[in-house]
């Protein structure tokens, strides 16, 4: 008989996720979801920037510092002075807070797309930084390679990271989680091929996230849908943003 395999706990998220756990001594779950989603973002759109940022430094005819060649191909331009190098370098220094907090502002500056919807909360002082430069040392040390359909290995994590949070609140995460395999079912039954998806109640954006899986396994193309959305609480709704902005 063959076994189940689930594809949202694969080992690599698991790791990340005890890692980073280390923060749970001196924040609840509320909290610090916002730091470790945070930092999966900053760290995925980073990696893929470096990767186009190496690309162009090959090509002589090419500049790697023109923002135009980065949202060419809707990759997210990381300034400088944000880059995880400035990151990981100050990782255990008291400043690193400030240091992620001044990166995310910069990377919303150059960026419309995020303006209003990165967390910029890393210096606050209940934060221990000891703790936070432990995590970004994980990040840091992170391999990123291809594996098959699952190539955003964080975007799979952000979304591990998502059902923890969860599972952690209890009743309350329904806030912002429901279970993956719950829309997955909705999206089987809706059969999402063209047209608008609207989610009144979007959450996180998994309807989303789901919607274009679904396209993609048909083989088909997600320029003829469009989503709509609506989200009550804030913080759920910048969370949905990020969410489907690793996913672009």
């Amino acid at each position: 008989m063959a076994k189940e395999t689930n594809t949202t706990s694969i080992g690599f998220e698991d790791k990340i996720w005890q890692a980073a756990d280390v923060l749970r001594g001196n924040l609840n779950a509320a909290e610090y979801e916002g730091v470790v989603l945070g930092l999966i973002f900053l760290k995925y759109i980073s990696d893929r920037f470096e990767a186009k940022f190496q690309e162009l430094q090959d090509d002589e005819y090419a500049d790697p510092e023109d923002i135009d060649e980065y949202t060419a191909e809707n990759i997210f331009f990381v300034p400088q002075g944000a880059r995880w190098s400035v990151i990981s370098a100050a990782a255990h220094t008291p400043e690193i807070g400030n240091v992620i907090d001044e990166a995310l502002k910069l990377i919303e500056q150059n960026n419309d797309r995020l303006k209003g919807i990165l967390p910029k909360n890393f210096a606050r002082p209940e934060l221990d930084k000891r703790r936070l430069g432990e995590v970004v040392d994980l990040f840091t040390n992170i391999q990123m390679h291809d594996a098959g359909e699952e190539r955003d290995l964080l975007g799979r994590t952000y979304e591990y990271c998502l059902q923890k949070f969860a599972s952690m609140e209890g009743k309350n995460a329904g806030e912002f989680y429901t279970p993956s395999c719950i829309v997955r079912t909705i999206v089987e039954i809706l059969q999402p091929y063209e047209g608008r998806i609207y989610d009144p109640a979007c959450g996180s954006g998994g309807m989303f996230v789901q919607s274009a899986k679904f396209i993609a396994r048909h083989q088909k193309s997600v320029d003829k849908i469009s989503i709509f959305g609506q989200e009550a609480n804030p913080s759920t709704w910048k969370m949905c943003h990020m969410n489907l902005a690793i996913r672009t």
